[in-house]
């Protein structure tokens, strides 16, 4: 029984080691015919943000992501992780029930994601003048943006991230 076992876990651990030389030795997503990588995912240190108000839809912020200088990367198709504040109904929740395409982040490339700060048909609300956001999959390095106007806030809604400002708009 002994044996078995250890011929058991001799095996994993080759296993173990011939995976991670593999991995060590592979490509990143290197194409034959280009020559080139392809992008990483994007941290939320890796771009700058702004926002803009539209009227459009009853009125949201549209939120632009650009890569900064010499970097490229890629939005995954997903609403931001991002709070008005830190209460629980003022995090953003997600419009789209489907994840989008994933947009590639370089040069003068944008992504655009809308967000309507107040989904309900009431008077309730709380007004703020910040959004705390950042790239979903890293929460800890969040950034806190200046909003255009004060903004009352009830259940908030967003979209997914979109490479064409018109697939942006958050109707509910």
């Amino acid at each position: 029984m002994r044996s078995r076992l250890a011929a058991r876990s001799t095996r994993l651990a080759l296993a173990v080691a011939a995976a991670t030389a593999l991995a060590a030795t592979a490509t990143p997503a290197a194409t034959a015919d280009s020559g080139s990588t392809a992008a990483r995912a994007c941290a939320t240190n890796d771009l700058t943000f702004k926002i803009t108000s539209k009227t459009q839809a009853g009125g949201y912020l549209l939120v632009t992501a650009k890569a900064k200088s010499g970097i490229t990367c890629y939005l995954r198709g997903v609403f931001p992780s991002a709070s008005f504040g830190s209460a629980a109904n003022t995090e953003l929740r997600p419009v789209e029930h489907s994840v989008s395409d994933d947009v590639v982040l370089s040069g003068s490339a944008a992504a655009y994601a809308g967000i309507n700060p107040k989904s309900t048909n009431n008077e309730n609300g709380r007004l703020f003048e910040k959004l705390h956001l950042s790239v979903t999959g890293d929460e800890d390095n969040f950034v806190t943006l200046n909003l255009p106007h004060l903004v009352q806030v009830d259940r908030p809604l967003a979209t997914n991230w979109h490479a064409d400002p018109a697939d942006a708009v958050p109707y509910s």
